[in-house]
Formats: C-alpha cells, sequence, structure tokens
C-alpha cells in the first residue's frame, strides 16, 4: 500500500483507506485504525476542524487513544447495521477496543459530541490519550485548563469545547493528556463537545451507546433491499444516511475537504456542499432501498432553492451550503501541509459560480421519481420547475463547463446537452401522468431538437461513436449515463460501439477514469487524476443492461474488492486501487447501490425489475 508520508516536520498521515467514519447526520469524524480521530468539523459539516492532522500533522488537531501494544495487530468493524466503530488491537495475551461514536441528538439543533469507550477485553494494557483540540482549521491561538475535572479548549472568536472522562486528565502544553493502566473488563470512557453542554458526560456512555445502536438498526430495518451484497449495500446506505443534514434535509458530497485526487497534486478540492447533482441522484438510491423519507426531505430542502432562484430571478445554483446559502468562496489554508503534502488546501468552492446545464436533467429526474414513489409534488413546487424547464428551453443550445467541473475553456458538452433533454423528458412525463398544466407543444419541440442536436452534432461517423464534446473526438465516462438515463438503449449498435471505445480509453483494470486530457482539450489544471468510483460502477450497471451479466458480476465483484476493510469509498483510486481523494463519496456509494440492485436482478432473471 502506498502510504501517505507528508513534508518533512509533520507526522506519518494514515491512508484514506485505513479509515472509518462516525457521525450525527450534523457533523462526521474520521477515525484512523491507529485510534487517532484526525478529522473533525465541529459543530456543523462545513464548519472549521477542530482535528485535522489528516491534512498536516498532530498540530493541526488529533485524538490519540490507543494501547501500548506496538506489536499488536489491528482491524476495525461497524457493529452490524450501525454507523458505531470498533478498533481493536489484538496482541497475543491482550485484547483491546475502542468504541466511537456520535449519539444523535433528541433535537435537529443539538451540538454534536464524540463518544470514545475503551474496554480492556482480554489481559492488561497500559494506554495514552492526548487531545490537541486546534480551533478555526488550526490557526486558533488556543487556551487549554482544567474545568473541573475536566478540560476546556478555547480560543478568542471560537466555540469553546470540553473534554470529559472517566480517568483522571492533565494539560501538557496545549493538549489534555492521560495515561491509565487497565485490566480485563474494564473501561474507561471520553466524551468532547460544547463547553456549556451538560450531555458531555463520560459518566453516560453506556446510555449513548444504546440509543446511537437502536437509532442505527430501526434505520437500517427499513430498508427494502434483500439481494447479494447486502453488507455492501446497507454500508454504503448507512454512508449515505451520515451525509444527509438531518436539519436542512439537503446531502453533501463528502465528510471531507483537500484530500488529494493525485498524491502530491493540487486537485483538492472541498466536498463539504450539496451539489444538485450528486443529491439528486443520492435520491434515486434512497428510492431503490424504500427510503422515501430520506428522499422526500431532500425534495424539500431542494424545493426552497428552487423557490429562491425563480423568486429572486436567478438561475438555479450548482452547490449550496446545507443552510441554504448560495455563496461558498474558495480559500487557500496555506498554514497546512496537505495530505502526503498536497497543496494547496482548499475550503469553500468556486464551482458555484460556474454554469453547468446538466444539473437541470438531474434534478427533475429526482422530482419524477420522488412524485412517482414518494409525495406527490405540490402547486407551488410543480409552478418552479416548470420555470426551471422554461430556463433550459431558453439555454440548452449554450456552452458550459460540463459534469467534471473542468477549469479550461467552457464547450458544448454532450452530458449536458443530453441532462437536458432528460429535463425535457421527465417533466413532460410528470406533466402526463399527473395531468398537471405545462406549455406541451413547446416542451416536445425543444426535447426532439435536443434529441437531434446530440445525435447530430455529438456523434462521430469517422470514429464510430459518440464523443464528449462538439468537435472532439475524445469519449467521457459520463457517456455512460446515457442507457442509464434511457436516451439511447441499452443494447444500440451505436451505444455498444461506444462502450468499447470508453473501455479502450479510459478503463484499467475494471476501474473507469472520467476523461483523459489531451493536447486539444485540458481541464485546466496541472497533473492527471485517478479513475473515478461512481463511474466504475456505471459501466457495471451498463454492462448488466445491455445483457453482459457475467462481465458485469465479474467487474462488479473486482470493484468490490478495492473498498476500504469497512466497506467505504473514496472518490478515486489509484493505479492500485487505493484510494484517493475527499471520502467517503456519496456518488461512489449511491452509484454501488444502483448498479448492485439492478445486476443482482438481472442474476435473478427478475423480468419485473424496479424501473424510474
Amino acid at each position: 500500500m502506498a502510504d501517505a508520508r507528508a513534508t518533512e516536520g509533520v507526522s506519518r498521515q494514515a491512508p484514506i483507506r485505513d479509515h472509518g467514519i462516525i457521525g450525527d447526520m450534523r457533523s462526521a469524524a474520521l477515525v484512523a485504525d491507529t485510534g487517532s480521530i484526525d478529522f473533525f468539523c465541529w459543530p456543523d459539516f462545513d464548519s472549521p476542524t477542530v482535528f485535522g492532522a489528516l491534512l498536516d500533522g498532530d498540530d493541526a488537531g488529533v485524538f490519540h487513544l490507543a494501547p501500548d501494544l506496538p506489536d499488536a495487530r489491528r482491524q476495525q468493524i461497524y457493529i452490524p447495521n450501525t454507523n458505531v466503530l470498533l478498533t481493536r488491537w489484538i496482541a497475543r495475551d491482550t485484547v483491546v477496543e475502542i468504541t466511537d461514536l456520535m449519539p444523535i441528538g433528541r433535537h435537529e439543533d443539538d451540538l454534536p459530541r464524540l463518544v470514545r469507550r475503551v474496554r480492556m477485553r482480554n489481559g492488561e494494557a497500559t494506554l495514552r490519550m492526548r487531545c490537541n483540540v486546534r480551533l478555526d482549521y488550526g490557526r486558533a491561538a488556543m487556551t487549554v485548563r482544567r474545568d473541573g475535572d475536566d478540560v476546556r479548549f478555547a480560543a478568542v472568536g471560537q466555540p469553546s469545547l470540553r473534554l470529559s472522562s472517566t480517568t483522571a486528565l492533565s494539560v501538557e502544553g496545549q493538549s489534555a493528556v492521560a495515561e491509565f493502566a487497565l485490566r480485563q473488563g474494564e473501561v474507561v470512557e471520553f466524551v468532547i463537545g460544547a463547553a456549556d453542554d451538560p450531555s458531555v458526560n463520560a459518566g453516560q456512555c453506556p446510555s449513548y451507546l444504546t440509543d446511537t445502536l437502536a437509532f442505527w438498526r430501526r434505520w437500517c430495518g427499513q430498508s427494502s433491499y434483500r439481494g447479494r451484497w447486502q453488507e455492501m449495500v446497507t454500508r454504503s446506505a448507512l454512508a449515505l444516511k451520515l451525509l444527509t443534514s438531518r436539519k436542512h434535509g439537503g446531502i453533501i458530497a463528502a465528510a471531507t475537504f483537500g484530500l488529494p485526487e493525485t498524491l502530491g497534486g493540487e486537485r483538492n478540492w472541498d466536498y463539504r456542499y450539496t451539489w444538485i447533482r450528486d443529491a439528486s441522484f443520492t435520491v434515486y438510491a434512497f428510492m431503490r432501498l424504500g427510503y422515501a423519507d430520506e428522499a422526500n426531505a431532500f425534495m424539500g430542502w431542494v424545493r426552497q432553492r428552487m423557490g429562491d432562484c425563480c423568486d429572486a430571478s436567478r438561475t438555479l445554483g450548482v452547490l449550496y451550503g446545507l443552510d441554504g446559502r448560495a455563496a461558498v468562496p474558495e480559500e487557500e489554508l496555506p498554514h497546512l501541509a496537505g495530505y502526503a503534502g498536497s497543496t494547496p488546501v482548499r475550503v469553500g468552492n468556486d464551482a458555484y459560480q460556474q454554469v453547468q446545464l446538466d444539473i437541470y436533467g438531474e434534478l427533475m429526474d429526482a422530482v419524477y421519481l420522488a412524485n412517482k414513489y414518494g409525495n406527490a409534488i405540490s402547486h407551488d413546487g410543480w409552478q418552479h420547475a416548470t420555470r426551471l424547464v422554461n430556463h433550459v428551453c431558453e439555454h440548452w443550445q449554450e456552452k458550459d463547463v460540463g459534469i467534471w467541473e473542468m477549469r479550461g475553456s467552457d464547450r458544448h458538452f454532450l452530458h449536458s446537452r443530453l441532462m437536458c433533454w432528460v429535463a425535457l423528458d421527465r417533466a413532460l412525463r410528470l406533466a402526463y401522468k399527473r395531468s398537471l398544466p405545462a406549455p406541451f407543444d413547446h416542451w416536445v419541440r425543444t426535447r426532439q431538437a435536443i434529441h437531434d442536436d446530440i445525435w447530430q452534432h455529438f456523434w462521430n461517423d469517422e470514429l464510430g461513436h459518440f464523443v464528449q464534446y462538439r468537435g472532439g473526438r475524445s469519449v467521457d465516462a459520463s457517456m455512460l449515463l446515457m442507457p442509464l438515463m434511457r436516451f439511447v438503449g441499452s443494447s444500440d449498435a451505436r451505444w455498444l460501439a461506444t462502450l468499447e471505445a470508453i473501455e479502450r480509453a479510459l478503463m484499467r483494470d475494471g476501474m473507469v477514469y472520467r476523461y483523459r486530457n489531451d493536447d486539444a482539450h485540458d481541464d485546466g489544471l496541472v497533473g492527471e487524476e485517478g479513475a473515478f468510483t461512481a463511474c466504475s460502477f456505471w459501466y457495471v450497471e451498463c454492462l448488466a443492461r445491455a445483457g453482459q451479466v457475467e462481465k458485469a458480476h465479474l467487474e462488479f465483484e473486482q470493484l468490490l474488492r478495492f473498498a476500504s476493510p469497512l466497506g467505504l469509498y473514496a472518490e478515486e483510486f489509484d493505479v492500485q486501487g487505493n484510494h484517493l481523494g475527499n471520502t467517503p463519496q456519496a456518488l461512489s456509494h449511491l452509484a454501488l447501490i444502483s448498479a448492485a440492485t439492478f445486476l443482482n436482478r438481472k442474476l435473478d432473471g427478475d423480468k419485473t425489475l424496479w424501473q424510474p
């Protein structure tokens, strides 16, 4: 495995794939298999980090907790059907287990708490704890002091945190520390959260654990999936649920920022926001598993965004903060060394200023599905949708940056044109199904015009396949959505020729790259990127839909082996299948769910497949 090692003077960072995630649907934390929590934003997903060692070193904030067992085997496992994580050290005569969780608050505004419970399963050992809170992405000047038996972490202009423990704490420098010996059956507990929150109480950990286990088990019990790969599909669903805002209903693209698409490179983005595209795809995944409440909650969130842009005469944004703010300006954090020296580390995302015409198609597909399998669209919702579809009718022929948010020149991208067609198609389906008022003639003519434009300008007779953009010669993995969105038949000869071209140009050992830069077109950034996890699962589904079921089955099993030991996926793979980019990535997990459900039914010979 290609371990990430930071630049000189910065401690070793655990590989991306060697992390579990815990969360309470307001924030989330990454726990390395070393026992360190080295990424945690507080109090919200998109708040500054309080533990940021994953992007620099211990001085950026970390919560170490581990036994003194250097030769022990380490492993992590989730308690089944939950997001409660166990990290274990297994030595010859000793077994130590740490349980990490974030309790689900009784109210949606409750501030997050981290609970760490260490238990000596066998034998005895000495354990060491060091909690180094660094507020404001590690930039704040910290004050650390005793607060009764607890330790308080504060900085001017920042919210204060408090660490509670059932063992004695002391302060060394800017860290809370403890060293303690445990014998078989003994337990020590730690809780960290808001300084003035009375529920930051280490003595209540057993009830926090019981309640949290019950919450996740109840939620998992609602799933309708009963096929092969039950464990992987359930883990993916749990990851998606963790990335969903309990308060707002929005769904973030990933829990992290700054993790690189190329080690040592500049492709380091902030994904702690709600992309209309990614979240709309997530509605599809939730619906396939029977989670209508989550899909309906997102549609409630997106209806507010649709209303905002219509009432203020603005276009729909590409991405938003969970609270609905449209502007998330990009900022570099030069004081952070970056994961594996990958700089700059960025927070915020300037993609919010881009034009990406495909988002209307993904959104209208989600609106259509939510109406079909969830709550019927309201009168106001249909008025907003109608305005957005009319906007597509006016602008579908324009250039944009495309689905991959390229920072080079705008072009006429096939995927953007395809999703404009989807926007018209799903709006028409919904209007006919519900007998809703619409400018039918205008929409039908526009849908036909987009259809004709794609076949005329994006099919290359010389090459014998579709191309990424008008006038280009390259393929793009977003083309894999053409049959999945029902624009072209999955066994159409021209589509199969395009699929073969994608295999030749973009595949390596079952991993699919989004695109390849060439002399005629680049994405405006230095260097290359890894293979894209979601595209790899889209490829599997395309094979299954084309009737190549055995090949799809093999490719899917290979992709499952690239998961982390906990069944999680980041955004991308390197050439050896190690994880790159932000993690866990919602788009990766929802693509797995879609591929798994369709392939399972094909393997069972089910002719009555779930249909969008």
